[in-house]
This record gives structure tokens, C-alpha cells and sequence, in this order.
């Protein structure tokens, strides 16, 4: 979702663990040459969609940590691609946040239909990060860096539990 704190937490959560960070809304942008709200300005959503899709299967990054675009979710074989390369994490954070903290909806480039308003695209978007997550981490009161801990404690949860 916009606002969860994707970049940020990916950031901090690559430092923490000494691995790259790549950020497929900037991927998107570069290749582009423009950014996102422009695509969807010029083109329409369901185009930043496809794109995000193409830049999602064209990735090969191993040992990265990616933050990806919010609207990663609605393509099948992008999230298949990436849950072959490692762990997809799912950075709940309630409504009533996210709401405090995305005030440019209008301008944020999201691939969502116009005058979608957050609520409905949350509604529309929570069943699918839950879906696609291994780990989801519950942000509702949570600062970045205990989100970052609880990342690394539940991952180190997963290795134990292949192991067994």
C-alpha cells in the first residue's frame, strides 16, 4: 500500500543485514524515463500495471532486498517470480495510518482507477498482500526499526523451521 513504508524499511533492512536495495518504483521510473504519475497520466493505470509486471520478470536480483510498487500484487506471475528468489514480506498497516500518511493520493502515481479513494484500493489490495506474504508483520503501532527487528526475527523463524 502507499504509505506502508516499503522504501524506508527496505533501506534500513538492507543496512541492518549488509545486502542491496532496489526499489522497482525507481526501476520503473528510469526505464521510463518519466515518472510514474506521468505514466499514468499518458497512458492509464492498467499501463503502469503492465509495465511493473515487466520490470517485476525481468529482475534477477539475488541477495537484494526489493521494495516493490503496492501495485506488484495484482500480477500472478510477477509475485511467483519473486517468491522463487526469497521471502515476501507484507507490511500491514492499518487503514486509519496509512490515511495519516498519504496526503498526495492524486499526484502518488498509483496504478489504481481514477477517483479510486484509499479505503477502496486498501480493501481491494489487503486480500492479495496477504495471499502472496510469508511473513506479514503487523505495523499498526510499530516504529521502523522494530518493524526492521521483527523482520529479521520472523526470517530467522523461517530458516529454523526448513531446518527442522
Amino acid at each position: 500500500m502507499p504509505g506502508a513504508g516499503k522504501s524506508t524499511v527496505g533501506i534500513l533492512l538492507a543496512k541492518e543485514l549488509a545486502k542491496a536495495f532496489v526499489d522497482t518504483d525507481l526501476l520503473i521510473q528510469t526505464r521510463e524515463g518519466k515518472t510514474l504519475q506521468d505514466i499514468v497520466d499518458d497512458h492509464g493505470y492498467q499501463a503502469l500495471r503492465h509495465i511493473e509486471e515487466e520490470v517485476l520478470l525481468a529482475s534477477r536480483f539475488l541477495n537484494h532486498i526489493i521494495a516493490t510498487g503496492g501495485s506488484a500484487v495484482y500480477s500472478e506471475p510477477g509475485m511467483t517470480h519473486l517468491k522463487q528468489s526469497g521471502r515476501v514480506v507484507f507490511l500491514d498497516v492499518p487503514l486509519e495510518e496509512l490515511e495519516r500518511r498519504v496526503v498526495n493520493l492524486s499526484s502518488r502515481g498509483l496504478a489504481c482507477p481514477p477517483g479510486q479513494s484509499l479505503s477502496e484500493l486498501y480493501d481491494e489490495r489487503r486480500s492479495l498482500y496477504q495471499q502472496y506474504a510469508d511473513i506479514v508483520i503487523d505495523c499498526g503501532t510499530k516504529g521502523q526499526e522494530d518493524v526492521v527487528a521483527e523482520i529479521i526475527y520472523r526470517e530467522a523463524g523461517q530458516f529454523a523451521d526448513m531446518d527442522a
